[in-house]
């Protein structure tokens, strides 16, 4: 950026624009914070009068504590090892309240659409008013726009999205009904659990496509996730065989549970993470189903020939990566598809960074902190871009490393691994983006 201090626009105060909102505050940039709700939180926050949440009443994080904290602002000890949603929410309250976060923020205020011109951001929100910001950074999430899949035919019972589930009785009675559960990730595994209790007296059935390795939360009486991570100075090919070779110990495989075999490897899609729902395999809650094939009013027809009549269909199928402040035409993302330099930078337009626009594993706490920190270097001109064509060299080479290796799916087209992705930013990019800005300001 020419400008040592940018006015900023920031779009949403989930963790991404809280973030990016606490490193500009501690680099001096001014900026203002758009937020369409009531309160911070975003996802986590449970009821968000935005709709923008797709937290249910019996949400725990699937990343333990240890894993998902900030470094300049460690999760409390006493909280537990998986906290709840609710947890969440008051973590990120307590770290927006520590750093004097709130000022910043025009809460009911979000922004309807987002205008380049002259190298200024023309931003109007929803009262109406229209203002210029030099630097716009993106953090709207990309855990909101429900999609669902293309399958032949009409079913005629009820069908809602993973995204508006609550809890049996909201949005929908879900007692002694016949339920079809269409995915296998992680919300989608809690769903399953929570409906095929005994207490609900329902018939729930789990269709999957591609089917997922199931690893366990806890290794040894200790989060899973403390005894993994990778390392910068291993090829990442080699640490997932290794780690693929530790599959029929953790009992990952799902086939061992009557579910259809994986179409991949261990870590070449998402593993869902669920310490019940093998039980409820297991003890014939659930029933374990391919793809659906067709649908034909009440009755659902699967890959293996079976066919089953259902009362309710839940769709956990994932999420859009959604601009709506912006005209499609200008940027989008079909398919989930979006080049960002760094998983941040359109490349050919200087003064905008996107912020959480990746899946990030283990999890997206550390990940837009390390990338807020990035940000703020380059606002107060810390650190400068490369040229749009190296940007776009490595673009094509960060995308083969962290998820050249997985299934061709959208939701697999952000994938990064966060301690890869820390290194490189803190070890190489900071230190030759800094390179790169002094040489611009001697030839300047």
């Amino acid at each position: 950026m020419q400008n040592s201090s940018p006015r900023t626009a920031i779009i949403g105060a989930g963790i991404s624009g809280l973030t990016a909102g606490k490193m500009l505050k501690d680099y001096g940039v001014p900026y203002t914070t758009f937020e369409t709700s009531d309160r911070i939180g975003g996802n986590w926050a449970f009821g968000n009068p935005n709709g923008r949440s797709s937290a249910y009443r019996s949400l725990h994080i699937d990343t333990s504590k240890h894993r998902l904290s900030f470094k300049d602002f460690p999760i409390p000890e006493h909280y537990p090892s998986f906290p709840h949603h609710s947890d969440i929410k008051r973590y990120l309250d307590d770290y927006a309240d520590a750093f004097g976060l709130l000022d910043n923020i025009e809460f009911g205020n979000g922004v309807v659409h987002a205008r380049l011109a002259d190298d200024r951001w023309e931003i109007e929100d929803q009262a109406g008013a229209v203002r210029e910001f030099d630097l716009l950074v993106v953090g709207n999430g990309h855990h909101w726009d429900a999609r669902f899949p293309d399958f032949p035919g009409e079913f005629t019972g009820e069908s809602i999205h993973s995204h508006h589930y609550i809890d049996p009785d909201t949005p929908l009675p879900l007692t002694g009904k016949r339920i079809l559960v269409v995915g296998i990730g992680n919300s989608a595994a809690d769903i399953t659990v929570e409906l095929s209790s005994k207490a609900l007296q329902n018939s729930v059935t789990l269709s999957t496509r591609s089917s997922a390795w199931i690893v366990p939360k806890y290794l040894a009486g200790q989060p899973g996730d403390k005894f993994f991570r990778t390392t910068p100075y291993l090829p990442l090919s080699w640490q997932r065989k290794a780690a693929q070779w530790f599959a029929p110990v953790v009992g990952a495989d799902p086939t061992k549970y009557g579910l259809p075999p994986a179409n991949h490897k261990l870590f070449e899609a998402h593993p869902t993470q669920s310490v019940e729902l093998p039980l409820r395999l297991g003890s014939g809650d659930v029933t374990p189903k391919p793809n659906v094939t067709l649908l034909d009013g009440r009755t659902v027809h699967f890959e293996d020939g079976t066919r089953d009549e259902f009362d309710v269909i839940v769709y956990a199928t994932g999420y859009n990566i959604t601009f709506p402040f912006f005209d499609p035409e200008f940027i989008s993302a079909p398919d989930n598809q979006i080049r960002l330099y760094k998983r941040m930078f359109k490349p050919g337009i200087d003064n905008l960074v996107f912020i959480g626009f990746a899946q990030s594993i283990p999890t997206l706490f550390p990940f837009v902190e390390c990338q807020s920190r990035l940000l703020a270097a380059y606002a107060v001109g810390r650190y400068a871009l490369p040229s749009v064509g190296e940007m776009e060299r490595v673009i094509d080479t960060d995308q083969q490393l962290h998820a050249g290796h997985c299934t061709d799916r959208p939701r697999h087209t952000q994938q990064v691994d966060y301690f890869y992705y820390e290194h490189d930013i803190r070890a190489r990019e900071l230190p030759a983006g800094l390179r790169r800005a002094r040489v611009h300001q001697t030839v300047g």
